[in-house]
């Protein structure tokens, strides 16, 4: 199993903003950060609002900023806002066309797979991976 980019960037850019609570972050300073297409995170941070991850505020100052408490975040629901799904095999798909659907067994072991990797993200919050400013190379304010 293999997460998107995308769902990889989504997290990293919710550690960051944590990181930074009480300062807004803008997708100019977490892709310098991590090394990473502004493009890209921009649909990123996009996203992630419209789930409600995280607030933008507009402006010349704007920026972004975590919507919710990072208790609040479980990674399992940021996953499912992020992935396009978790169609492991063809036959998980709407256009399944496998011959033998209906007699494998394979099916069943992978759902209770995906169930198992569900529950277990169900467990932990973005506040179980919370970083210091410094863990960015970001130096406190002197």
């Amino acid at each position: 199993m293999r997460l998107t980019d995308f769902s990889d960037y989504s997290l990293r850019l919710l550690m960051y903003a944590a990181a930074r609570a009480g300062q807004l972050v803008t997708i100019e300073e977490t892709a310098q950060v991590y090394g990473i297409s502004r493009a890209h995170l921009m649909k990123v941070a996009n996203q992630l609002t419209r789930a409600g991850f995280l607030k933008a505020v507009r402006g010349r100052s704007g920026g972004l900023a975590l919507a919710r408490l990072p208790e609040q975040i479980r990674l399992s629901d940021v996953l499912r806002a992020t992935e396009p799904d978790f169609a492991l095999v063809e036959c998980f798909r709407s256009e399944n066309n496998c011959l033998i659907t209906p007699r494998c067994r394979l099916r069943g072991m992978l759902k209770e797979a995906l169930a198992a990797f569900s529950g277990t993200l169900d467990r932990y919050t973005l506040a179980d991976l919370l970083l210091s400013p410094e863990d960015f190379g970001i130096q406190p304010a002197a």
